[in-house]
């Protein structure tokens, strides 16, 4: 197996990382599950549920990641709320997968799994259309601006938040008290871990030691560690779980 004593830290949501550990596991890995990151609710619904109860009326509802499909269900849920859009566009297979498991028919997924294809791909629906877009509360406006540029109408409502989980804190600087505890690879699924990882470490007084490989998985999050001062070790050929980890065992070779 072409991780066997391979020590990764995974650095997802705890209610995600499930599904990258297990599939590290089956390939001889040992996982640490330290997230640097926590779903947390927005600010306020009040956007959030005004945009719900008039759903119908948009022509687009766009969903840029699990965690927005998953916090719009809870949302229109808690309202008894049935309305669906005309249409409906998710940035990848992941967040396709999310909202197909709770009843929504996706019907534009990009070919690239980052916000500038889905914007790229959106533009021919643009003018004259109302899009509401779902999404965190930190999150870049490629896809808004692009459609607003383009004589579209964008409602944008934060579903959720990412903040970083105060008991990573000792768990960090426990993982990183001993250099024979130190993991062989840290994975950063989403621009998000990279920043709170590094905010992680300063707060503990860390440093993230050189010899440790980082497996990004899009070109997004790569660019985040590189502003953050680290270079990606290792960068998935698509944005998504089985090429992160393809990435991880080629570096493993």
């Amino acid at each position: 197996m072409p991780l066997t004593n391979k020590r990764i830290l995974i650095t997802r949501s705890r209610h995600q990382a499930s599904e990258l550990a297990t599939q590290l596991e089956a390939l001889g890995a040992t996982p640490i599950l330290i997230p640097a990151i926590e779903i947390v609710p927005p600010a306020s619904f009040s956007a959030l549920d005004a945009a719900l109860t008039c759903l119908s009326t948009y022509d687009w509802l766009i969903l840029t990641s699990a965690n927005a499909v998953e916090a719009f269900h809870r949302r229109a849920q808690f309202h008894h709320l049935t309305q669906l859009p005309k249409k409906i566009a998710v940035i990848g297979p992941a967040t396709a997968r999310a909202a197909n498991a709770i009843g929504l028919t996706v019907d534009l997924i990009p070919t690239r799994y980052i916000s500038e294809s889905l914007a790229e791909a959106l533009l021919p629906e643009a003018a004259g259309k109302s899009f509401l877009l779902v999404r965190a509360a930190e999150a870049r406006d490629t896809v808004p601006e692009a459609l607003t540029a383009a004589g579209a109408t964008v409602t944008v409502v934060e579903a959720y938040r990412n903040q970083i989980p105060p008991d990573s804190v000792s768990a960090m600087q426990s993982l990183f008290s001993d250099p024979a505890s130190y993991p062989d690879v840290i994975t950063f699924t989403s621009a998000s871990t990279a920043r709170n990882l590094i905010a992680l470490l300063d707060t503990a007084n860390l440093t993230l030691p050189p010899a440790i490989s980082l497996a990004s998985i899009g070109p997004v999050t790569s660019q985040t560690l590189r502003e953050l001062g680290h270079e990606p070790t290792t960068e998935a050929a698509e944005p998504t779980i089985p090429a992160l980890i393809q990435s991880i065992a080629d570096l493993a070779k």
